[in-house]
């Protein structure tokens, strides 16, 4: 799962970015509206996570843009204490949550994983794919009752193909949900898919050449 966001305090942006990278998001940052409303308006993000208060361009103007051009990406806003009006504004503006400055990172994790799972970005904290078993929370893998050690990058890899399972992801897709804003040598993916394939089995990921990748649900 790929996540924008746009914080202007360093140090805020600093734990939130390390909390989703810890639970296996991939996030991009950056400080202002401008190059947010940018950012989400020109590159595939499964969530955005908005502060209100920024520079160059306030967040609930972004919300309205990026709503005015019809896009669809769940907006979880982040708000300072007491600005009820803003929060209102937000929702109003199109935002799908807002969070209350300070929070507990416990429950920014679970707020937008919930937003997730309400827009149909089916993320589940356990997934199941014939003798796989994928925990997103705690991060663990277990094949056949057996733990399955994992870098985060096959995690990442693993748990995008899973939450899209029967569908052919392409190359270029799996670039953006699982290396982000970092540019991958030109083999990294196929690299990065034949690791895996020794870690949990050659036949759970299959090839679709010329498209890409694809997890199968096995038949009953």
């Amino acid at each position: 799962m790929r996540v924008l966001l746009v914080e202007d305090e360093p140090a805020i942006a600093r734990d939130i970015q390390q909390a989703l990278a810890d639970t296996g998001y991939v996030v991009d940052v950056v400080r202002d509206g401008e190059e947010g409303w940018f950012r989400a308006s020109t590159e595939d993000y499964d969530a955005l996570i908005l502060d209100l208060g920024l520079p160059k361009l306030d967040g609930l103007s972004v919300v309205r843009r990026l709503r005015d051009e019809a896009s669809t990406v769940p907006i979880l806003v982040l708000t300072a204490r007491g600005s009820w009006l803003q929060r209102v504004e937000g929702i109003d503006a199109g935002a799908d949550d807002y969070l209350t400055k300070p929070f507990e990172m416990e429950e920014l994790l679970a707020r937008l994983a919930a937003l997730l799972r309400r827009v149909g970005r089916h993320v589940t904290p356990l997934i199941e794919i014939g003798a796989l078993r994928i925990d997103t929370r705690r991060l663990r893998v277990m094949l056949n009752g057996r733990a399955i050690e994992l870098s985060p990058l096959e995690f990442r890899l693993l748990r995008y193909l899973a939450h899209n399972r029967d569908r052919v992801v392409a190359q270029s897709e799996l670039v953006e949900h699982v290396y982000g804003s970092d540019e991958p040598e030109s083999n990294a993916v196929e690299a990065l898919v034949a690791r895996l394939r020794r870690k949990i089995g050659s036949d759970t990921i299959g090839t679709r050449r010329g498209h890409g990748y694809i997890m199968e649900t096995p038949a009953p």
